[in-house]
């Protein structure tokens, strides 16, 4: 039932993406692309969430959830806004024993700011949200780089 849960969850993802490269809705030579991560966290049990700034290529400790941030790019801001950023989000949970066990890999894909329940992850304590994506202006990082 699960797998079929997923199984829905990515091919919707993955109809999403197709849709913005393919139909000129998306412009990757327009995009930012950030190095650095907006993440908001919630802790069910404790109803609370907390916002974190992940460094591109870094790994944020929250609870027993590795999460790291390996891409995020946003749209400018002329046009329609969208973030997202690709996550894998590793669950460390105990062995039984009092030491750590395997760690078990939740989550590894796209997350969207603007559908976080398109492709979200599936854990029963914590959800983690894309929020948004820190970076230079594609006009900036061209200036940079010469």
């Amino acid at each position: 039932m699960k797998h079929g849960r997923r199984m829905r969850k990515t091919l919707a993802a993955l109809a999403v993406t197709t849709l913005l490269m393919g139909f000129g809705g998306f412009s990757a030579s327009a995009d930012i692309i950030g190095t650095k991560i907006v993440l908001r966290a919630l802790d069910k049990v404790t109803a609370t969430t907390k916002d974190y700034t992940v460094v591109i290529g870094e790994t944020l400790h929250y609870g027993s959830l590795e999460i790291t941030a390996h891409h995020c790019q946003k749209r400018p801001p002329e046009e329609i806004p969208e973030t997202y950023g690709f996550l894998q989000i590793l669950d460390g949970r105990l062995d039984g024993k009092g030491g750590e066990g395997e760690k078990q890999k939740l989550f590894s894909g796209w997350m969207f700011a603007s559908s976080p329940a398109l492709s979200a992850l599936d854990h029963p304590v914590y959800d983690i949200w894309v929020i948004d994506c820190i970076g230079k202006a594609p006009a900036e990082a061209v200036t940079a780089e010469e």
